[in-house]
C-alpha cells in the first residue's frame, strides 16, 4: 500500500439521530474511516475490517509525512491475504473513540462543550450501528467478508447475529463471545487506575487543563502484559537489567520494566482516558448468543486462535464454534502455534495469513 488518507463523514444528524442501545440519542455522529482498493460495479467485493480496543481507522498504508504504517499493514494490501487488488476494504474508527470518530472528547451540540463524562454508555451493538451507517453511505449492501481480531472479532459476531444476511464470510481472530471473570477483573483494575488518578476530576479533566496521565499509563502497562506471552517476554528480555547509572533497586531496573514504561508513555500520545473507559466496558457486558438467542446468520465463519494467547485463549473460540454449530451455522476453527500471545493476531505466525487468504477466496 502507498499513501492513504483518513476520511470523515457525518452519519447522524438532529433529523436522523443515532439511537443507542441504552436509549440515548446522538444528534451528530462523525465517523473517521479509510478505504483501500476499488468497489466493483456489482458492489459485491467489499471487506470490512474491525479494529481492536485501542486501534483506529488507519489499518494499512502510510499517511503522508508519517513513519507508522497501518496497524494491519502486513495483512492488507496488493497481493496480501486481504488483497486490495481484488477487494474494496473499509476500516473505520469506533464510536466513542478518540481518533476522528465522535466520542467523549467531541463537542456536544446541545451544550457547545465537550461531552466529557456525560457521553452516553455504549454497547457492542452501537459500534455496529455506526459502521452499518457507514456502509450504507458507501453504497455497500452485503459484505463479501468482515475481518476482525480481538474486540474487532466481537463486533463482527454481534453484526452477523444482528443482521443475519449482511455478511457472507466472517473471520474472527483471537476473539471472544463472553469475557471470563478474570478478563473483567483486568479491565476493572485498568479503569480504577484511571478514575482514581487525582487528575481525573470525575472525568472533567479537560476543564481543568490536565489529563489523568499516570492512571492511563498504568492501565496500558498492565493491559499490555496480557497481550503478550511469558515466552515472548522471556525471549526478548529475560532477567537482563539496565546496569548504567545509580542503583535502581526500588525504581525501574529490569529491561522488561523499561519496555513497559515505554509502552505506557507512548500510549499517552494517542489515546484519551474517557475513550478507554467507554470502549472497555461494552466488552464486559458482551454476550451476543444470550442477546440474540434465535439468530441464525447465513454467514460462514472462520475462527482462528493461538496456543500462547492467555487473554482470549482457544476456549473462547471453541465456545463461539459450538454456539454457532448448534444453530446450524457453517463454522471452522483452527488453533495455530505462535510465541507472541494475544498480539499474534497483529503479526504473522506460520499459517495465519494463508488461512485468511484461502477463506476470503
Amino acid at each position: 500500500m502507498g499513501y492513504v488518507e483518513t476520511q470523515r463523514v457525518v452519519l447522524a444528524t438532529e433529523r436522523d439521530p443515532l439511537v443507542l442501545t441504552g436509549g440515548a440519542a446522538l444528534e451528530h455522529v462523525e465517523v473517521a474511516y479509510e478505504t483501500y482498493g476499488e468497489l466493483n460495479a456489482a458492489r459485491d467485493n467489499a471487506v470490512m475490517v474491525c479494529h481492536a480496543l485501542t486501534g483506529d481507522a488507519h489499518a494499512a498504508g502510510l499517511h503522508l509525512g508519517a513513519k507508522r504504517r497501518g496497524w494491519w499493514d502486513n495483512l492488507i494490501g496488493p497481493g496480501k491475504a486481504v488483497d486490495t487488488d481484488r477487494f474494496f476494504v473499509v476500516s473505520a474508527n469506533l464510536l466513542g473513540g478518540c481518533s476522528g470518530t465522535t466520542g467523549p472528547s467531541s463537542i456536544d451540540p446541545a451544550t457547545g462543550r465537550a461531552y466529557g463524562p456525560d457521553f452516553p454508555a455504549l454497547d457492542m451493538a452501537d459500534f455496529v450501528a455506526a459502521h452499518r451507517r457507514l456502509l450504507d453511505h458507501l453504497g455497500v449492501g452485503r459484505l463479501h467478508a468482515a475481518v476482525g481480531g480481538s474486540m474487532g472479532g466481537m463486533q463482527i459476531l454481534e453484526w452477523a447475529l444482528r443482521e443475519p444476511d449482511r455478511i457472507d464470510r466472517a473471520v474472527l481472530v483471537a476473539a471472544s463471545s463472553r469475557l471470563t471473570t478474570e478478563n473483567i477483573a483486568f479491565s476493572s483494575v485498568a479503569r480504577a487506575a484511571i478514575m482514581e488518578d487525582p487528575d481525573f476530576h470525575g472525568g472533567r479533566y479537560a476543564e481543568h487543563g490536565v489529563t489523568p496521565r499516570h492512571g492511563l499509563k498504568i492501565a496500558r502497562m498492565m493491559a499490555h502484559i496480557t497481550y503478550v506471552s511469558d515466552i515472548s517476554l522471556e525471549t526478548k528480555f529475560g532477567h537482563r537489567r539496565d546496569t548504567t547509572g545509580l542503583d535502581r533497586r526500588l525504581g525501574t531496573d529490569f529491561e522488561v520494566e523499561h519496555y513497559l514504561q515505554h509502552q505506557g508513555e507512548s500510549f499517552l500520545d494517542r489515546f484519551d482516558a474517557l475513550s478507554y473507559l467507554h470502549l472497555t466496558r461494552p466488552m464486559d457486558y458482551f454476550d451476543p448468543f444470550g442477546t440474540h438467542p434465535d439468530a441464525v446468520p447465513s454467514t460462514r465463519f472462520r475462527l482462528v486462535s493461538f496456543d500462547s494467547d492467555w487473554r482470549f485463549p482457544t476456549a473462547h473460540s471453541l465456545r463461539i464454534r459450538d454456539q454457532l454449530a448448534a444453530r446450524g451455522v457453517s463454522v471452522e476453527h483452527t488453533e495455530l502455534t505462535s510465541p507472541w500471545g494475544h498480539d499474534s493476531f497483529l503479526l504473522e505466525p506460520p499459517g495465519y495469513h494463508d488461512l485468511v487468504r484461502s477463506f476470503l477466496d
